[in-house]
């Protein structure tokens, strides 16, 4: 599962930040700052997998192997230009494919802006928070296909574009008629 999905530009000012667990709001905080001094200090031929830090990881003793397996333990990261994608998963997450669904969402967000920069990111947020819905919901990965998703969130657009009243004959004097 995933537990959060986290994009930091370079300065660590987070651009977004997607909880999947609940946490209060200090932990979510202290944990933004200490994942990106984490991956910021890392140079760029080291591995892109990471343990998490000791705010989340889960306490050592008498705890189940499930509750061991839920509990979130690794941090994947990928650095492109100007920006950090960061997920926090569990272990039974492949790192692997988590690098694979960080390179959908990049080029995903690639296609819809059209060589995407960090100011896209600011100004088209809601974009942004599309593509993450069309390809994880509730921590669970839906969807890896990139023409998928990209048509996913076109499709958004169009209903969101759309008239009330478009598609609908005979209501030419909308629902206020006769009141």
């Amino acid at each position: 599962m995933i537990n959060a999905v986290l994009v930091f530009n370079n300065n660590g000012q987070p651009r977004l930040t997607k909880f999947y667990t609940q946490l209060d709001t200090a932990v979510q905080q202290r944990l933004l700052s200490e994942i990106f001094a984490l991956v910021a200090a890392r140079p760029n031929s080291a591995c892109n997998f990471l343990p998490l830090p000791p705010l989340l990881a889960p306490p050592t003793g008498s705890s189940t192997a499930s509750e061991q397996n839920d509990a979130p333990s690794l941090v994947t990261y990928r650095h492109y230009a100007t920006l950090y994608f960061i997920l926090i998963s569990t272990s039974t997450e492949s790192p692997l494919a988590l690098l694979d669904l960080i390179q959908v969402f990049v080029e995903a967000l690639d296609r819809l802006f059209e060589n995407v920069c960090e100011l896209d990111l600011i100004f088209n947020f809601e974009t942004l928070h599309a593509v993450l819905g069309e390809m994880i919901v509730g921590g669970v990965v839906v969807e890896t296909g990139l023409e998928k998703v990209v048509e996913g969130v076109k499709a958004q657009g169009r209903v969101a574009k759309r008239p009330v009243n478009e598609g609908r004959v005979g209501l030419t004097q909308g629902i206020w008629a006769g009141r």
